[in-house]
């Protein structure tokens, strides 16, 4: 997908907050795992010393051609990026000889530019092509996912992903959409559905919120991929290391919550219950949310919630 210029802008979210949290070691190894427009990753570089070193990673071509050309072009020889999932980082660091990190910042979620440019599909408020790919080349847009899943499957997306309470009446209006020979193909046809099919919603709220929601966490596996990027994180910490993870709404960051407290007390093993339980290896740092002056400043920075834990004990062994 060719790279071309965007007016979109992106504010980055908990900036401060987050980079003061990640680098305790200034020549530590990080990962920013969601680069986005680079607003965490340029801090990051400032944090770090002369053998400091960052890696980052996006998905979306965009994202990574933002970083590599352009009059915005990150040139510090400490930086690396590659087009990647996050969930997959451990190839990365295979590839560059890197066994251990000192800090792991993910910023899951969707973009500003990614919701502000109709040809991506994600906004509701904008026609455009019902895509939703975070990256465009691979997998089923959010229009081919609706045009061949049934009844059942759409409304347990929309369900599941969106909460939304009317999703078996969405999912019936989409596939009678769909069988009248007029199917979804984009934003403002899968607005115009659902509002008929929404009849009450939360003051302030469109109709459309949670269904586009659930459709987009769907067609990129986000919950997934944040829960195997959190296992990837906590094999390749370092004793020390960091895991900061900022998320947008409650169902990634109750992934987030479990994990830590999961990871943040002792195991007993049920096959001998006399024996010591194995430490915890997690310790809860923080839980950040955005103060007035930055939700004022940028509204869509009101729902996230930044966690911040600490390894306590020597790494996993890295898994095959």
């Amino acid at each position: 997908m060719a790279a071309h210029p965007q007016p979109w802008q992106h504010r980055t979210v908990l900036l401060h907050e987050a980079v003061d949290a990640l680098v305790h070691r200034p020549d530590g190894v990080y990962l920013d795992g969601t680069f986005g427009r680079g607003g965490h990753s340029r801090l990051i570089l400032e944090q770090l010393g002369p053998q400091g070193r960052l890696i980052a990673l996006d998905r979306d071509p965009e994202a990574v051609a933002h970083a590599t050309s352009g009059d915005a072009a990150i040139t510090d020889p400490r930086f690396s990026i590659a087009q990647l999932e996050y969930a997959r980082f451990p190839s990365r660091l295979a590839e560059l000889g890197i066994t251990q990190l000192d800090g792991v910042l993910l910023d899951v979620g969707v973009s500003s530019p990614q919701i502000d440019n109709p040809e991506r599909g994600f906004s509701f408020r904008h026609d455009g092509p019902l895509d939703m790919r975070m990256d465009p080349t691979r997998g089923l847009s959010a229009a081919q996912f609706l045009a061949s899943a049934d009844v059942r499957q759409i409304a347990e997306v929309i369900r599941d992903y969106g909460e939304e309470r009317f999703a078996g009446q969405v999912a019936k209006a989409l596939v009678a959409r769909r069988e009248s020979g007029q199917p979804i193909e984009r934003t403002a046809d899968l607005a115009q559905v659902v509002a008929g099919a929404v009849k009450t919603r939360e003051r302030g709220q469109d109709p459309a919120t949670r269904t586009f929601q659930a459709l987009r966490i769907h067609v990129n596996a986000e919950l997934e991929e944040l829960r195997q990027g959190l296992d990837a994180a906590l094999t390749h910490l370092s004793p020390g290391g960091r895991l900061v993870v900022i998320a947008f709404h409650s169902l990634e960051d109750r992934i987030v919550k479990t994990f830590i407290a999961r990871h943040g007390r002792g195991e007993v093993d049920r096959r001998v219950p006399m024996a010591e339980p194995k430490p915890a290896v997690l310790q809860s740092l923080a839980r950040i949310k955005p103060d007035y002056a930055e939700v004022d400043a940028n509204p869509r920075s009101r729902s996230a919630v930044l966690r911040v834990a600490e390894r306590t004990d020597a790494p996993l062994e890295l898994r095959s």
